[in-house]
């Protein structure tokens, strides 16, 4: 079995190789090369309060009342295929406001879908390693092989509009419009292969009557529209990489469009100024939901990596 685990993943990596750099533009250094303006302090965060951080990409650190959410979490220099205790593949641009030793214990972390950039190996071993058997998981359909190994408390799978009450939390997956396969060969849902396909959630979640968001990755769709009774407090949103990507990606304006629609309170931009995956400039997706969440009634949360936002 090892044997042949080493051989389907060198397989892997010559693939990988070869496919990264056709849907992420690689530099050429594995070093940051943005300066943090921001660090979140979670030692000093209340439990009697929502609070959370943006500590790049999708990754989000969520202290929801005392419980330790973990959105996505990326925390490596580089994303990719892990081959050899490394990751092959394009160098992130951003540090992470906080590094793995910095982060509480997570009680739970939330996989959106399979992507490199979003489901990364190195750093999900790393918290199953260092935390064994005391940390809860859910992810998307089709997508647990990729880290059923790993010494989990539990691994829970969610299809869209599953729902599922976990430490008290109600968690309820969530169509997006997007695309799921983790190698090109993959069967995923966006080519119609619906029963069996990789997926890709969005996830709502409710404690102590307050509800977040997390969007996941997506492009414009309708398909938020379902919340809209929700009375949703936070919406994370994906805003970037939509240059050349929109099939696949939203833009801010259309990010903010989606949370608006659904009556957010507060929106957290995700999924920007950490690798350079689209040719927008880097700083255009912040810049442009800055200009724009005056014509939406809802309050930008945080604009940067690194700052941490409120919810008494």
């Amino acid at each position: 079995m090892k044997r042949r685990n080493f051989i389907k993943r060198s397989l892997y990596a010559v693939a990988a190789s070869v496919f990264t750099p056709l849907f992420i533009q690689t530099k050429t250094s594995a070093a940051p090369t943005v300066k943090l303006n921001y660090k979140p302090e979670p030692d000093k965060w209340n439990d009697s309060e929502l609070t959370l951080a943006w500590i790049g990409h999708s990754t989000v650190l969520i202290n929801f009342f005392g419980k330790w959410i973990l959105t996505d979490p990326v925390l490596f220099e580089r994303i990719g295929l892990y081959f050899f205790g490394g990751s092959i593949g394009p160098a992130r641009v951003t540090p992470p406001a906080l590094e793995i030793h910095e982060i509480p214990k997570p009680d739970i972390i939330l996989l959106s879908h399979a992507h490199m950039d979003h489901m990364d190996y190195p750093t999900l071993k790393i918290f199953a390693e260092k935390y064994p058997n005391q940390i809860d998981v859910i992810t998307a359909y089709l997508t647990k092989d990729v880290i059923d190994e790993l010494p989990w408390k539990s691994l829970h799978v969610m299809d869209w509009n599953d729902e599922l009450i976990l430490q008290d939390i109600r968690f309820r997956a969530n169509e997006t419009k997007h695309f799921g396969w983790r190698f090109p060969w993959e069967k995923d849902r966006s080519r119609g292969y619906m029963k069996d396909g990789r997926s890709y959630n969005s996830y709502l979640m409710e404690y102590k009557n307050k509800k977040v968001l997390f969007g996941g990755d997506t492009t414009f769709t309708d398909k938020f529209q379902q919340l809209k009774s929700e009375n949703i407090d936070v919406a994370l949103m994906p805003i970037g990489a939509y240059n050349p990507w929109k099939r696949n990606h939203c833009n801010p304006e259309e990010a903010l469009q989606m949370a608006n629609e659904i009556n957010a309170k507060c929106f957290i931009p995700i999924h920007t100024k950490t690798f350079q995956q689209g040719v927008e400039p880097f700083n255009e997706p912040i810049d442009w939901m800055k200009r724009s969440a005056v014509n939406y009634n809802i309050k930008i949360g945080l604009d940067e990596i690194g700052q941490t936002f409120v919810l008494s």
